[in-house]
């Protein structure tokens, strides 16, 4: 019984970075969903993501300050200066051309569409001379099919509506139909374009964070850093644009539900969920964990957005899926091919060293001892005299 006891034990605890990783998931299909609802109702979404970040950066703060308060390192200008371009990056324009795709079309559309993040990473990495393409193995033909199959998966996903697979009525439409707006093409390839821009901010952001994790390594305040400049900015930008004070007013309501559970849950708890995750088992493993919050918003939209499911949209993010997890075996491939390899590369390899003996040298003779030769009774043949041998073999002639 005892026995059974503990293996149970070993397996849930196996589990337990995929079972976070499905409820970080269903986080963020629930924030989807609710910024979907709230824009709807006639909310104005900047104003969301401004509020959204300053929750975030109220719960984040004192999580940063004692986790890492004994290996903080010393604050400089240049890890400021960076935190400022990553909330420039990865919060305000990623956020906010985020929301405005899903305005402009639906939330299935804009959570699919995010499943291009990996592929405009591995395409600005190639920019950047940070991957090697490696055309010539699997893994690199792996990665560009991967990385062709989720941009054609876009472009059908943008172009392509097709015929209504599913449309039924449920009694639990939460969508304000009265403030509908009736989607047009143009607005369907604006928010493509909105979209394409929001991830393509977010792979410069995945690049400029691996920089800055260099010269600040503690995740959790450089988040929290991050996060304050991201809410500071929001704020600014949307006093700019958005003059009518009775957008900022949060009541007992959706506005109120929505920033507090993207605030809380979809940035502060989750970051925390993920960077877990990310230690046990590695950032693969959390990038396949992406296409599930499609698949809620998904099966969500029908039952609560008043969203059918179009041929275009069903094969477009299939396809955008399928490339993702093309691209992801082929750098997992390229990942264990490094771990394999051998300490030390071909052109380092250590070659014998032979011991050529002839017998017309003086004082040759079979009673000489190994390693024991006069200057005369021996000649070392040596490829490289920079290589160090790791065999000594002697050759009598």
């Amino acid at each position: 019984m005892t026995l059974n006891k503990g293996k149970i034990c070993t397996v849930v605890h196996g589990l337990k970075p995929t079972i976070l990783m499905v409820i970080a998931e269903s986080i963020l299909g629930g924030s989807n969903v609710l910024y979907k609802l709230a824009v709807n109702e006639g909310s104005d979404l900047r104003i969301l993501v401004a509020y959204r970040f300053l929750f975030a950066a109220a719960f984040m703060i004192p999580i940063a300050f004692y986790v890492e308060r004994n290996r903080r390192p010393k604050l400089t200008w240049k890890v400021v200066w960076q935190s400022f371009l990553s909330a420039l990056l990865g919060g305000s324009l990623f956020q906010n051309l985020y929301v405005v795709s899903l305005d402009l079309t639906s939330a299935t559309f804009a959570t699919a569409i995010t499943n291009l993040v990996t592929a405009i990473t591995f395409v600005l990495a190639l920019c950047f001379r940070l991957e090697k393409l490696n055309w010539e193995k699997a893994s690199g033909k792996a990665k560009v099919m991967g990385t062709l199959l989720s941009l054609a998966g876009a472009m059908l996903l943008t172009l392509y509506k097709g015929p209504d697979l599913f449309s039924w009525n449920t009694h639990l439409n939460l969508v304000n139909h009265g403030e509908n707006v009736v989607r047009t093409h143009p607005n369907m390839i604006l928010g493509a374009f909105a979209a394409l821009g929001s991830i393509t901010c977010y792979a410069l952001w995945t690049n400029l964070q691996a920089k800055i994790m260099e010269y600040y390594p503690c995740p959790y305040s450089s988040s929290a850093l991050m996060i304050v400049m991201t809410s500071i900015q929001c704020t600014l930008y949307c006093l700019c644009v958005q003059r009518d004070w009775s957008q900022w007013k949060l009541g007992w309501n959706l506005r109120l539900l929505t920033v507090s559970y993207a605030g809380l849950l979809a940035t502060g708890v989750l970051f925390t969920m993920v960077a877990w995750c990310v230690h046990m088992r590695g950032p693969l493993f959390v990038s396949a964990f992406n296409p599930l919050m499609v698949v809620i918003v998904a099966l969500a939209g029908p039952f609560v957005l008043d969203e059918n499911w179009y041929l275009g949209s069903v094969l477009g993010g299939i396809t955008i899926i399928c490339g993702l997890y093309v691209l992801l075996w082929g750098k997992a491939k390229e990942m264990k091919t490094k771990v394999q390899l051998p300490k030390t590369s071909s052109g380092d390899m250590s070659k014998p060293l032979e011991i050529v003996l002839t017998p017309s040298q003086a004082g040759a003779s079979e009673n000489h001892e190994i390693g024991v030769y006069g200057e005369n009774s021996a000649s070392v043949v040596e490829a490289n005299a920079d290589e160090q041998p790791d065999e000594i073999r002697i050759v009598r002639k």
